[in-house]
């Protein structure tokens, strides 16, 4: 009874005859609203979709009654299931039929479409294509309910006792109780049910940003002005996804640009939750399963698969397929943990003792703070776990010069003067990992009679990388990828640091050619790094200790 009274109140013409008087001039600004046909139902479902641009009071407090009617049950959402019937069917998303009266069953029915989008954004085996027409309705669905959580009826029935436990003090509307949520979605005490519905609408977030308010709203006019959504070559779909939103606002940020605090703090929380839960990556979740399954199932929380992923990466567990590595550069590029540490919370709390006691002078969330705890790398300071997170980061960095912010700032000139670079979110499939490096160091070192020199403030910036990189073989992608057969044969007792290139370099003349010439290369230039680094009395000082 009260499922037809609500049907028969969203196509009723006197409904809509209110919805004309209290909504005038809304509708008149509206031009979509004004052309509806009336006694269909569609004015209303059409202010309903338009209810973020009402100014006026009284049709705002209309509408945002209709609404909780409407999100009740998605037959009401008008349109919904003339678009998802043949997908509702085909997934057997649950029964259809108007004697269907259990609360859940309403809101089961849309989760249940996009549990089904999210298994084909992530070819699943077997996953079922939805329609366009569907796909589309589903995410405005989730994209009107993102203000409120009461309209997400499924996400609502799923985690009620959870927002009492964790968020009994937020306060409903502007996506706040999502949030909440999203910040404790791996606490123990949450419930396994809710922590999968809130997995699922951050999938729907990732696929498009629009999803969640806080972050469109927050970042609306600095997407406008950095024309973050106006690339006509580019498909829509892939323009709203999460992971372009960051791209192209890291961007403006590297290049000096001002994003506001609102935008970057809304981008921030984001990038965290991107490093936190591998599954929201798509890309991860298709291109390295077998990575998964072989060696880091049962990881899931807290960014641990991640990095145990990226120790895959870097050959410390066996091979790793090419297109899962590409998957992790790129997610390592848009979560951008190189520009503030604490969005990797594995590395943040791995090496939260090391920071409190070597890195204390410098500020927290400082991009300084990764170089302070490469410099402390096996010293007594470093603890083992710390020691591990922070190279299994640093060698996706050091494959992208432009993840470690402070090289970036203080040679992007240089690199686009000499390098040939593109902009900071734009990659280039021909360019190897390391060549824009190699490209700026090659140039460090010049003579001003052989011209085209670096800057003086990159210079230093390439001497500090030298210094960290020599560390760590696997830091330097020319040296790993040329002298790998090398190392196997001359090197692989050296484990401690510095020992596998002083292994090299002890075997100079019997490397092949490949490897010889880089490592003379890096010989040459350590001397000369040494010299700048460490300030010794004079250069001759400097070549007899080394």
């Amino acid at each position: 009874l009260l499922w037809n009274y609500k049907l028969n109140l969203t196509t009723d013409p006197k409904f809509e005859s209110v919805a004309v008087e209290v909504c005038k001039t809304t509708i008149s600004e509206i031009k979509e609203c004004a052309t509806e046909p009336l006694g269909k139902g569609l004015l209303v479902s059409c202010l309903v979709d338009h209810r973020g641009n009402i100014t006026d009071y009284q049709c705002n407090q209309y509408i945002t009654k209709m609404t909780s009617i409407v999100f009740s049950d998605y037959r009401l959402i008008c349109g919904f299931l003339d678009k998802c019937l043949v997908d509702i069917n085909a997934l057997h998303c649950g029964s259809i039929s108007t004697g269907d009266k259990d609360i859940h069953s309403q809101g089961e029915v849309i989760a249940c479409l996009e549990k089904g989008l999210v298994r084909e954004a992530e070819e699943q085996p077997g996953a079922h294509h939805i329609k366009e027409n569907c796909k589309k309705a589903i995410m405005r669905v989730a994209e009107l309910s993102s203000d409120d959580f009461h309209l997400d009826r499924y996400l609502y029935f799923a985690c009620r006792d959870d927002r009492e436990r964790f968020c009994e003090n937020t306060l409903a509307g502007e996506g706040r109780v999502y949030k909440c949520l999203f910040n404790h979605k791996f606490e123990e005490a949450m419930s396994e049910r809710c922590r999968e519905a809130l997995t699922t609408r951050q999938k729907l977030i990732a696929q498009d940003y629009k999803v969640s308010y806080s972050l469109a709203k927050a970042c609306k006019s600095d997407l406008r002005k950095y024309r973050c959504s106006v690339d006509s070559n580019m498909p829509r779909a892939r323009e709203a996804r999460l992971s372009y939103l960051l791209l192209c606002l890291e961007s403006a940020v590297h290049r000096g640009r001002i994003v506001s605090g609102e935008c970057q703090g809304e981008m921030m929380d984001y990038r965290r939750m991107l490093m936190e839960d591998f599954s929201l990556s798509p890309e991860i979740v298709l291109n390295c399963r077998s990575e998964i399954e072989g060696h880091c199932s049962g990881l899931h929380r807290k960014g641990r698969t991640l990095h145990c992923l990226m120790r895959v990466g870097r050959g410390d567990m066996g091979a790793i397929e090419p297109n899962c590595q590409k998957a992790l550069q790129a997610l390592i590029q848009e979560a951008d943990p190189g520009a503030d540490y604490r969005i990797d919370r594995a590395l943040n709390e791995a090496c939260e003792s090391v920071i409190q006691t070597a890195c204390k002078h410098i500020r927290n969330g400082d991009p300084m703070i990764l170089s302070c705890l490469m410099e402390h790398l096996y010293t007594e300071k470093m603890v083992e776990d710390c020691e591990h997170r922070l190279l299994e980061l640093q060698y996706f960095i050091a494959r992208d010069w432009k993840l470690d912010p402070i090289l970036y700032k203080k040679c992007q000139g240089d690199a686009a003067r000499l390098c040939h670079t593109h902009g900071w979110n734009e990659t280039s499939e021909m360019m190897p990992p390391g060549a824009i490096f190699s490209c700026l160091y090659r140039h460090a070192y010049r003579s001003v009679e052989q011209g085209r020199r670096l800057s003086r403030d990159c210079k230093v910036e390439v001497q500090r990388i030298l210094h960290q990189r020599a560390l760590d073989v696997k830091l330097d992608p020319e040296l790993q990828r040329r002298c790998m057969t090398d190392l196997g044969k001359w090197c692989s007792e050296k484990t401690e640091a510095g020992q596998e290139l002083e292994c090299l370099q002890d075997h100079l003349e019997d490397l092949v050619t490949d490897c010889r010439d880089v490592v003379g290369n890096l010989t040459e230039l350590e001397s000369e790094v040494r010299t700048h680094y460490f300030n010794p009395i004079t250069p001759y000082v400097s070549d007899l200790i080394h």
